[in-house]
């Protein structure tokens, strides 16, 4: 794995446990009801997203690992570009059932 490959894999994993951190003790009300928790997770969400952006373009195949990442892509991209239609259910079920998973694969790759 290229340097580069590495540190955008420490970004993504960074992102996961910042969100982690962000969204602990919380449930899907209190994270609707906050717009700063809710702008910190969109935040961090189109971090690894972009991080998967350049990991693909270092790493192509190494990209291709994570059978999710171009899905992580397209929410990054719908956060950015769609940021008026974005779906809390949506990115509460990321926080809560997506990520967990992801930061377990990332920490692998990394081993």
């Amino acid at each position: 794995m290229r340097s580069e490959a590495r540190q955008r894999l420490l970004d993504v994993l960074e992102a996961c446990r910042a969100v982690g951190q962000f969204a602990q003790g919380k449930d899907f009300n209190a994270y609707q009801a906050d717009e700063m928790l809710r702008a910190a997770v969109e935040r961090k969400l189109e971090v690894i997203g972009e991080a998967f952006t350049k990991l693909a373009d270092a790493e192509p195949e190494l990209a291709e690992k994570f059978p999710e990442f171009r899905k992580i892509v397209g929410l990054r991209n719908r956060i950015i570009h769609g940021y008026d239609t974005v779906d809390d259910e949506i990115i509460w079920d990321v926080v809560e059932n997506k990520l967990p998973a992801l930061r377990r694969q990332v920490e692998e790759f990394l081993k």
